[in-house]
């Protein structure tokens, strides 16, 4: 694709998008299915501390929650990965070492992506270096607000250069993008510029993943798929807190790209929160009582 194909305009029906989301919410599941639901929503966790306040400490414990979710059923899947800022990616590393989850770190000036790209590739580079197996980037959105398509086409290529051997998660910031267009032009450009993953939203601007969303950026996968043969993954980011709610986006995710981006190598959810309701609903499956929500850790 050039640059210039990213000028025209993909048509979203806005309807569409909204009324297949309503059917596809309306599916039930039994609850044998649901409990492999519950699982594998656990496994596609990526539990994430991005906070001013955060210490060594906070992200260790972190860091024990994705190792054992929940020490009364240690069977378990354990979460995929632990985002952090790249101070604390070294402390992540470390507290990881020997594990299969990934460690993410955000960069490229999360969450405004205000800085020069010189700055944007050094740190890149050092959380890189440091043990990052993912880096989140965010889009220069004032860039492609403007327009000015290659500038955003070239510095995700740039960043995916320096990721090395690193994915590279493309933030979207779709609650800034303003229309469904051009969350498919976003997502495109971020796929022809090397993402493998795209990702809704930051977590710090609302309205961050929705379904609709999701699914116009699903959408853009598949079509991609379709031209190209690779496969990309997708993360919804920021306000799925509830179990209810990641299985259907579960749901919406088998229906559009089928049964081979069910897993946590090409679908993630970016909400912490979300771990501690998946796990009452798990243990509620097990046991047929919930548990306090005490029980669980908050970090």
């Amino acid at each position: 694709m050039k640059i210039s194909d990213f000028n025209q305009t993909v048509s979203i029906d806005q309807v569409g998008i909204e009324e297949r989301v309503a059917r596809l919410n309306s599916r039930s599941i039994k609850k044998e299915s649901k409990v492999q639901a519950l699982k594998l929503a656990l496994s596609m966790v990526d539990l994430t501390t991005l906070a001013g306040m955060d210490t060594p400490g906070k992200v260790i414990q972190l860091c024990q929650k994705a190792k054992e979710p929940y020490a009364g059923l240690p069977q378990l899947p354990t979460v995929a990965a632990v985002c952090v800022y790249p101070n604390m990616v070294s402390v992540a590393e470390k507290a990881l070492r020997g594990t299969d989850i990934n460690i993410a770190s955000v960069a490229t000036a999360f969450p405004s992506g205000m800085s020069t790209l010189e700055a944007k590739l050094e740190e890149t580079k050092k959380v890189v270096e440091d043990g990052a197996d993912e880096v989140d980037m965010v889009i220069s959105r004032g860039e492609f607000l403007k327009g000015n398509y290659s500038y955003v086409y070239d510095e995700i290529a740039a960043v995916k250069e320096a990721c090395g051997d690193a994915h590279l998660k493309v933030i979207l910031e779709t609650g800034e993008l303003q229309t469904y267009e051009n969350v498919r032009k976003a997502s495109d450009i971020a796929m022809h510029a090397g993402a493998d993953f795209i990702k809704t939203s930051t977590g710090k601007v609302k309205p961050a993943a929705t379904q609709p969303v999701t699914l116009v950026m699903l959408e853009a996968i598949r079509d991609y798929f379709y031209d190209t043969g690779r496969m990309v993954g997708m993360k919804p980011a920021g306000g799925i807190r509830k179990a209810k709610q990641a299985i259907q986006y579960l749901v919406i995710v088998k229906e559009t790209l089928g049964t081979d981006w069910l897993t946590p190598d090409y679908f993630r959810f970016g909400a912490s929160s979300l771990a501690n309701d998946l796990l009452m609903q798990i243990v509620k499956q097990k046991t047929g009582v919930y548990q306090s929500a005490d029980y669980f850790s908050n970090d």
